[in-house]
């Protein structure tokens, strides 16, 4: 398990051992056992896991959906990404890329100040190294830019994302209160949850206000 964690915490960073056994508990993952009862997670058992995390982390998804999702694909089937139809899932044989300043501004099309800006008002978080959820908000950072709409006015998308958090900590504050592993875990997975069901709501309210946009 410590190897595992080792390889995926990286681009994980929340990835704990609890969350690892619960994930295995919802047979989101089956590695074997060795004889002494210790688990052994092979190459395709690692590349579930970070489809699984994926998903996770950009989709929202519950882990029902993602378990679904994964049944499909077990069967031979080529199920769609779920709530997103005729998008594909990331591949199970897919690393997540990273990129160091120079690269992620060469692969937005952005400039060194745009970067700056968007970290100054906290839309991306200053690193050395930048995931590819950073390169998508700078590409669209860089597209909004064209209308003339700068990092600096979406500064309260921050404090709005802040506000959602406050209300996903005050659901979970039942089940935060229990400190065992399999609770936490629990408590991250309902997280992820209620996110994305805030998000379907985010989306129809802009939906609902574009079309008064429309002649």
């Amino acid at each position: 398990m410590g190897q595992v964690l080792a390889r995926l915490t990286s681009e994980f960073p929340d990835l704990t051992p609890s969350k690892l056994r619960f994930l295995e508990e919802r047979r989101l993952v089956s590695p074997a056992r060795t004889e002494s009862g210790y688990r052994k997670f092979s190459h395709d058992d690692v590349e579930r896991l970070r489809l699984v995390l994926t998903m996770q982390r950009d989709h929202y998804l519950p882990l029902k959906v993602i378990k679904g999702y994964l049944d499909d694909l077990d069967a031979g089937r080529q199920p769609e990404l779920p709530g997103v139809p005729g998008t594909p899932a990331p591949s199970m044989l897919s690393t997540e890329r990273r990129f160091s300043r120079e690269e992620i501004v060469r692969e937005a099309g952005a400039t060194p100040q745009l970067l700056s800006d968007a970290v100054s008002s906290s839309l991306i978080v200053a690193a050395d190294v930048y995931g590819e959820d950073a390169l998508r908000v700078l590409t669209a950072l860089v597209e909004l830019k064209r209308s003339g709409i700068e990092p600096r006015h979406l500064r309260g998308f921050r404090a709005a994302a802040e506000r959602e958090l406050g209300l996903i900590e005050s659901a979970l504050m039942p089940v935060s209160r229990r400190k065992d592993a399999s609770s936490r875990a629990k408590a991250s997975e309902l997280a992820r949850e209620i996110a994305g069901q805030l998000e379907v709501v985010r989306s129809s309210l802009i939906r609902g206000a574009l079309s008064r946009l429309d002649p």
